[in-house]
């Protein structure tokens, strides 16, 4: 009867039963025997206290079983396996490590979201680099919808190729990888012997830029890893969800539509044309450019930019957020003959465009004690250069704030004689949270004073009182009025 019962149940959650099993778990017993037994495996050492590790489970299990039978997910937990977690030098949570029958290979440094880890992982199966011998096989391996990268070598005593080779091991998760030994294959491309050449996927094919590009260093893992980087995404890349945090190192423009290079390449390059023709035209002013599906990034367009994505008729959507954190939306409507983007630039490098930044209205009344901050009122509030300012960002919904609230009011009523000393707060849901200032989660509260509005303080004490006033006395110069008397500070 209880088998029964059993089987029923396991019956009424057949998807997360097989999640379950299809990531095995390790320990420190049976870590080696297990792993040799897998050409590939990605392994997660985790504690299961720890809240990311809580976060990424349902994703590394929802990969597992799309990845089942070509790439084996793996988890250790580190609090009853401690030995096998130090002798791969695991020091945080969770890390993720990238394990060639049974030994480490390389970190696992892709996305956490169980898509990304799909893709990532199955650009670890098979070679780390395919050996093409003849042109037809150069020509299937580059038609592909990522870039490739080929190196085409002698053979000879001399030859680079084992440095080559370890760069793919170490970059396979990367780009992709192939080499040959008969040089004509690098020949109709400018390589006369031996050398590197970078293949643009053929999808984003354009008149403005070169589809090739020849490796011309001295060939090292570093060097080699440089030049992908630097030329991979060509003058305007398809910014995705994963790769759009290495594209934001720079100053950014994103065009925004209806981009879809699986169903209608055509399509999605009409729009990129323009926008690659902006990126030529104004090419060194310290701009790059790119675009994106919008459907991608609704909601970063709506929370980030406040456009209502669902208007513009399929017009892209145009936006520049600079390495600064500051955020530009074109406000006129993208023509066809792209003299709409080009004025949008024009105004962008002549400084006349106005920042969009989130922010509530200014408050009419702000008597209370605890002083309120919006984004538009920043910097004349918490950047006042003649005052000292803590400043918290908080949530509505967050209830370590709401027991903080009578305590911060406390401490702001007690400081309320000294009016160059200023207690404030802001909603960091509804207002951009500005650059210096990192917080991920809530409350957090900084110390902005006086001459070092540039490094404002964390602050990392206990939520009393005293725990405030001992803070502020030790951080604030000059004389202070503090906890209602006066000390030399």
């Amino acid at each position: 009867m209880a088998a029964a019962v059993t089987l029923a149940l396991l019956s009424c959650f057949p998807a997360a039963v097989s999640a379950r099993r299809d990531v095995l778990a390790l320990g420190d017993a049976d870590f080696d025997y297990l792993a040799t037994g897998y050409e590939t495996m990605l392994v997660k050492f985790y504690a299961p206290w720890c809240g990311h590790c809580k976060k990424l489970a349902p994703e590394f299990e929802k990969a597992a079983t799309r990845l089942k039978g070509t790439v084996q997910l793996a988890k250790v937990d580190c609090t009853a396996h401690s030995e096998t977690c130090a002798r791969f030098g695991v020091s945080g949570y969770p890390t993720l490590k990238i394990f060639r029958n049974g030994r480490d290979s390389s970190p696992y440094d892709g996305p956490r979201s169980a898509d990304g880890i799909y893709h990532y992982m199955k650009k670890q199966t098979g070679p780390d680099s395919i050996h093409l011998k003849s042109e037809e096989d150069l020509q299937t391996f580059t038609n592909h919808y990522d870039a490739s990268v080929v190196g085409v070598f002698s053979g000879g005593d001399g030859s680079q190729l084992p440095e080559f080779l370890r760069a793919a091991a170490l970059l396979r998760g990367q780009f992709r990888f192939a080499h040959s030994a008969d040089v004509k294959l690098g020949e109709r491309h400018g390589v006369k012997s031996e050398g590197v050449l970078l293949f643009r996927p053929p999808r984003l094919s354009n008149k403005f830029e070169e589809s090739v590009v020849v490796f011309k260093d001295f060939l090292t893992i570093g060097s080699l890893r440089r030049f992908i980087r630097d030329n991979i995404h060509g003058l305007c890349p398809h910014m995705t969800l994963e790769n759009r945090d290495a594209l934001r190192v720079r100053d950014l423009l994103t065009a925004y539509y209806d981009l879809d290079y699986h169903r209608n390449i055509q399509g999605s390059n009409y729009w990129r044309n323009r926008v690659m023709k902006m990126a030529s035209t104004f090419s060194g002013r310290g701009l790059t450019f790119s675009v994106a599906n919008k459907k991608d990034f609704l909601f970063e367009l709506e929370e980030d930019f406040g456009l209502g994505t669902s208007d513009g008729g399929g017009l892209p959507f145009v936006t520049i957020r600079t390495k600064l954190g500051h955020k530009y939306t074109m406000r006129e409507e993208f023509t066809r003959d792209g003299q709409s983007l080009q004025r949008f630039l024009d105004d962008y490098f002549a400084g006349r465009l106005k920042r969009y930044i989130k922010s509530e209205p200014i408050p009419e009344r702000n008597t209370d004690a605890v002083k309120v901050v919006v984004a538009e009122s920043f910097d004349d509030v918490v950047n006042d250069r003649e005052k000292d300012v803590l400043i918290q960002f908080y949530s509505r919904s967050c209830s370590h704030c709401k027991k903080l609230e009578p305590v911060y009011r406390e401490l702001a009523e007690t400081l309320s004689s000294d009016p160059n000393i200023i207690v404030a707060k802001m909603n960091a849901g509804d207002n951009d949270v500005p650059l210096g200032y990192d917080v991920q989660g809530y409350p957090t509260i900084y110390l902005a004073a006086v001459g070092k509005k540039e490094e404002p303080i964390r602050y990392e004490g206990g939520r009393e009182l005293k725990d405030f006033l001992k803070f502020l006395k030790s951080e604030l110069r000059p004389r202070r009025v503090v906890g209602g008397l006066k000390n030399e500070l």
